[in-house]
């Protein structure tokens, strides 16, 4: 019988358990689907609203007066969010025509760069939407419409689902870094790569066999 010392046994890791959870692909995937489901809840609520309305101006004459307004809250924030799933899905467009034919070494570095890119985009969007904010509150300003909404109340949903674009694709890129810096090339191409049409029909596949 072999027995092991105190020394020679498994150490719980000290990683708290919210990091370890966040380091994996499942735990992303997860929380695009949640965004995506956020997102796909506040559309289905706007539909309803806007078929509110119609039906109210036809049968009653009456309007709520803000279905555009609304409307246009809900696609700000809504894009935003859908620039969270995008980039954890790797929707977004890449020139890939060279891209496979490069060494893995080549591959693994131009997959970190765009990994950074993006991650330097969202903080120029954060950049770019505080100044949007702060005058907003300076200014007090209102939205020219019937219901004369503070527009800091929309604004500030808007710019936190900017705030959690720009979190994601920094802790994308502190990822892809690690692995970058550890030697693990195939690990970055293999979650950072470009999706190429045979990828995506196999996930469309397999999204098919689960519904």
């Amino acid at each position: 019988m072999i027995v092991k010392t105190a020394d020679e046994a498994p150490k719980a890791s000290s990683t708290p358990p919210i990091i370890r959870k966040l380091s994996g692909n499942v735990s992303m995937n997860t929380f695009a689907t949640f965004a995506s489901r956020l997102l796909g809840i506040a559309l289905v609520g706007l539909s309803i609203f806007v078929s509110m309305e119609t039906l109210a101006r036809k049968l009653f004459n009456f309007s709520f007066e803000g279905a555009d307004e609304l409307g246009g809250y809900v696609l700000a924030v809504g894009s935003s969010l859908a620039f969270v799933v995008a980039l954890i899905d790797r929707s977004h467009i890449r020139i890939d025509v060279f891209h496979a034919k490069f060494p893995k070494k080549l591959q693994a570095i131009m997959d970190w760069l765009s990994s950074i890119s993006v991650a330097l985009l969202g903080l120029f969007i954060i950049y770019v939407g505080r100044i949007v904010v702060v005058d907003t509150l300076s200014y007090g300003s209102t939205a020219p419409t019937p219901w004369a909404t503070p527009l800091i109340w929309p604004q500030a949903a808007w710019f936190a689902a900017l705030c959690l674009f720009a979190l994601t694709a920094i802790f994308l890129a502190v990822r892809a870094t690690v692995n970058i810096a550890n030697g693990r090339y195939d690990q970055v191409i293999e979650e950072f790569h470009p999706k190429g049409a045979i990828e995506e029909l196999e996930e469309e596949m397999s999204d098919l066999k689960r519904r």
